[in-house]
Formats: structure tokens, C-alpha cells, sequence
């Protein structure tokens, strides 16, 4: 079984119950929308454009969002209301899946690097440390041995948040006392995990973004340690965005990615918000993939994002 498959496909009631709250606010604003029509003219497309973008769709996205509802309409003249559902969930879905390019993804056991090294970032408050739990966790029920590295050393808290979720997730944890030179843990952490056959490595950094430059350099100088044990790592650089920010997780993407070679994002707390159509502004904007969604609190809440179930699950009954 391959290590990236990821894991067995979430329940989709798990994901309905996630995104309650932001199916809920969609339903009403494209009810709205479309109230007292019959077809889909160019009023039903202006409203519809005002929907998404309130939906934190993001306004870059929505435009090419109705640009293919547009082509949609002239390609097939007359369309009315009732068909509005389909075309709009195959639609973003067709969006979306035009990032499949980028995915991480292995077929084959044999072709997975061990360990396989995952640097998280993301600033302070968005649920990194919760993700990073959350993600150990899925790994232990592969039957993959996981290692933490705690290289967030400049809050007390974030390393005994850390040690608490290791414990939840039962898997081992490297950290130093704080204030410790943050490469100083991750290279311990993947030296350890690489004399161990180790499978799976994640490693905690600093979520500051008030001077860039430092922030740089911090995750800079992690790297340069961490290949000094294994070269062609990290393998992977997982931001973490708080969903409920909206408008905000564009902000913190776009800051992110300018320092740092991003290649893989989870959007977190989509059950306590109605903005969880920023998930698809941000999948297309940054062209790169949107791996996981956090939907709640419990340790297994943290799922595969399919794009296709996704957004069945905001929109495929939006149109009543």
C-alpha cells in the first residue's frame, strides 16, 4: 500500500457536518440569487458572481468561475435554474482539478523516500499544532512509524501543545529546552528518525511573520541542517491557513509562499465558519494543492480534501 494514497476516504457525512455552517450561508445567498427565475440569464450570473465572492471565494476565482458558467450558457442556449447546480459544482470542480498537476501523490510503496520529511508552517493561531497531532495520528493508523520534531523553541507553549498532542497521537517526540536553536532540533529530529527507519517525519516551526527576513532565514537555515542528513529534503512544506479568517488566509498564503517553497497546504477550522468557500479560491489562486481540511476537533478530523466531494458538499444541494 502506498504511503501517499493517502489514507482511506473520509465519511461524507463527517464532511457535510464540517461544512454545515458555510452550506448554510451558500444555500441562502445563491437562493437569493436566483429567486423568482426561471433560466439563467446575465441578473442570475450578477447575482451569482456577488455570492461567491461573499462566500470568500475569492474575487480572481469567481470571475473565472462565471466566466465558464457564461460559456456554459452560450454553449447550450437555454438552461434554466434547476440545471444551475450541476453546472456550477462541475464547473469549480473542473477548476480545481486543473491543479491536479501539482498534487503530491505516489503509487508505489517502493518510490516513497524514508523518512519522508514534512516541514509545517504557518503563523501562530491557525491550528499548526493541532494539524500537526491530527496528521501523526492518520499516519499511526497506516501503520507508519512517525516522529515528531518540536523546532518551535520560542514559545513555551507551543512545545508543551506539541508534547500533549504527540501523547494523544502516541508517537514519539524530539524537543530542547526553549529558546533552543530551532535547526539544532530539527536536525536531532531527522537524524533520530533517519537512524531509526523512521517512515514519516514532521517538524513544528516558528509561525511569526512580523519580519520576514528572520522568518526567512529561520526556515532557510532548517532546511540547510536538515539536508545535511538527508539532501533532497524536506519533502514537503505544509502551510497551515486558518479557514475562518477568510479574506485573510490569502494574505498569510501569499506571505508564506513568498519565503518559503511551499508545496502543500491545509486549510484548518472550516466547522466553525461560513467561509469555507475560501478553500476553493485559495486551491486555485496559488496553484498549490490544497491537501488536507480540518472540519473539527477530534483527532481523526482531518480529511483528504477531494475537490470533486468538496464542493459537492457546498453546493450540490444549494438550489432547491
Amino acid at each position: 500500500m502506498a504511503l501517499f494514497g493517502l489514507f482511506s476516504r473520509e465519511n461524507k457525512e463527517d464532511l457535510n457536518r464540517g461544512l454545515e455552517k458555510t452550506k448554510e450561508s451558500v444555500v441562502k445567498r445563491l437562493s437569493r440569487a436566483v429567486m423568482g427565475k426561471s433560466r439563467i440569464d446575465d441578473e442570475v450570473l450578477d447575482n451569482l458572481e456577488e455570492a461567491l465572492i461573499s462566500s470568500d471565494v475569492g474575487v480572481n476565482t469567481t470571475i473565472k468561475i462565471i466566466e465558464r458558467l457564461e460559456n456554459r450558457v452560450s454553449r447550450d442556449k437555454y438552461l434554466n435554474i434547476d440545471e444551475l447546480k450541476i453546472i456550477l459544482t462541475e464547473e469549480i470542480a473542473s477548476l480545481l482539478e486543473e491543479n491536479k498537476a501539482s498534487d503530491i501523490t505516489a503509487t508505489d510503496v517502493s518510490d516513497i523516500p524514508r523518512p519522508y520529511v514534512i516541514m509545517v508552517v504557518g503563523v501562530n493561531g491557525v491550528g499548526k499544532t493541532t494539524t500537526i497531532g491530527k496528521l501523526a495520528y492518520k499516519y499511526k493508523m497506516q501503520n507508519k512509524s512517525v516522529l515528531l520534531g518540536a523546532a518551535d523553541t520560542f514559545r513555551a507553549a507551543a512545545v508543551d501543545q506539541l508534547t500533549i498532542w504527540a501523547q494523544r497521537a502516541g508517537v514519539p517526540l524530539v524537543k530542547q529546552q526553549m529558546g533552543s536553536d530551532p535547526a539544532s532540533v530539527a536536525y536531532d529530529t531527522v537524524f533520530s528518525a533517519k537512524s531509526g527507519g523512521t517512515d514519516v517525519v514532521i517538524i513544528d516551526t516558528a509561525g511569526r511573520l512580523h519580519n520576514k527576513a528572520n522568518l526567512m532565514n529561520e526556515l532557510a537555515k532548517i532546511k540547510r541542517v536538515i539536508q545535511k542528513v538527508i539532501p533532497e529534503a524536506p519533502h514537503e512544506v505544509l502551510l497551515i491557513l486558518d479557514g475562518s479568517t477568510g479574506q485573510n488566509a490569502f494574505e498569510q498564503a501569499r506571505q508564506f509562499t513568498d519565503v518559503t517553497q511551499v508545496n502543500a497546504i491545509a486549510v484548518t477550522k472550516l466547522d466553525g465558519t461560513a467561509k469555507g468557500g475560501v478553500v476553493i479560491g485559495i486551491s486555485d489562486q496559488f496553484r498549490i494543492p490544497v491537501k488536507y481540511i480540518g472540519i473539527g476537533e477530534k483527532i481523526s478530523d482531518l480529511q483528504i480534501f477531494e475537490k470533486h466531494e468538496f464542493v459537492e458538499a457546498l453546493f450540490g444541494t444549494a438550489i432547491i
